[in-house]
């Protein structure tokens, strides 16, 4: 039965996964949710998503919420924000859960514009 959950879970995967173990910050987006914020380790992640474990029970499937990562501290400028939604979420036997969030979109607006050519000449 495992090898069956494990085949269907990595079919549906559309990017390779690295194991990485970087600081994560998770809020919940929608004012339904009760607020918290989650300062896992991620586990592995890839171009769309990121997988990885906490303590909490807040979690689940459909859940959207606003992910952070890497996350270094509140106003590094390496932060990336994302728009996420949750996929799965695993009791682990630690008494963690996993939880595998797909990234939906950027709300990084640290980018440098296009630099405009001068009008002098």
């Amino acid at each position: 039965m495992p090898e069956k959950l494990e085949k269907r879970v990595s079919d549906n995967r559309v990017s390779h996964r690295a194991k990485i173990a970087k600081p994560v910050r998770v809020r919940p987006s929608e004012p339904r949710d009760d607020h918290f914020e989650d300062l896992p380790i991620s586990v592995n992640a890839s171009k769309s998503g990121i997988y990885f474990t906490s303590r909490l029970r807040s979690y689940y499937p459909g859940m959207r919420v606003f992910v952070t990562f890497p996350y270094c501290s509140p106003h590094d400028p390496i932060n990336c924000e994302y728009v996420a939604q949750v996929v799965r979420v695993e009791k682990l036997e630690n008494g963690k859960s996993g939880v595998a969030v797909h990234l939906q979109m950027s709300m990084s607006f640290n980018a440098r514009r296009p630099e405009r050519p001068s009008s002098r000449s």
